[in-house]
């Protein structure tokens, strides 16, 4: 696996070897002790997969600290523009973001820390998501951030002339400098 570091620090893209022959291919999607060497030590504890259509934007999401999770997200089917915004107060790079494209085909995955708002656009006829958690769902520490806010100004690469699906929950999300946080910056 290659471990490549974004543009903010914490956030990681990592890139399969894959064994491809006749009869398809083989890679390792995760390797506790590799992780952990590369990126540290996390504790995932379940795994979650959705099924989207194109045009479909999910986020961007979070769950308030001490119920915060860190996400390790690829795609199966299909492919998104993933996005990881950090939202930790007194960070250098809070309220920027990085975006990835995941794909089946370039297997790729993308290392979401805790203090990051995360969401994806569809941009496959469907996509098959799937990502792992290192904290359950807990509905009372759910938020999020307008996927379309300008202050962070995500670039989804939509074209004009193209229709998404947001959901009525994530449509009716706060701007980034009115969400409630709690995140702190730790050096």
């Amino acid at each position: 696996m290659k471990y490549i570091e974004t543009d903010i620090p914490g956030v990681w893209i990592m890139e399969p070897v894959v064994h491809s022959d006749a009869r398809g291919y083989f890679m390792e999607t995760y390797k506790q002790a590799d992780f952990e060497e590369n990126i540290g030590k996390v504790h995932f504890i379940q795994e979650n997969e959705s099924c989207s259509s194109e045009g479909v934007i999910r986020g961007l999401h979070y769950q308030l600290a001490p119920r915060s999770q860190a996400k390790l997200v690829r795609v199966i089917l299909g492919a998104v523009l993933d996005v990881a915004v950090d939202i930790r107060r007194g960070s250098p790079t809070f309220g920027k973001s990085v975006s990835v494209e995941l794909s089946a085909e370039n297997k790729r995955q993308l290392f979401i820390p805790r203090g990051f708002a995360h969401g994806f656009r569809v941009m496959s006829r469907e996509t098959i998501f799937v990502y792992k958690v290192d904290h359950p769902y807990a509905p009372a520490c759910e938020r999020g951030i307008r996927f379309d806010d300008p202050s962070i100004g995500i670039d989804w690469k939509i074209a004009a002339d193209e229709a998404i699906t947001v959901s009525e929950k994530d449509a009716r999300l706060p701007l980034l400098n009115q969400a409630e946080m709690n995140f702190e910056y730790n050096k």
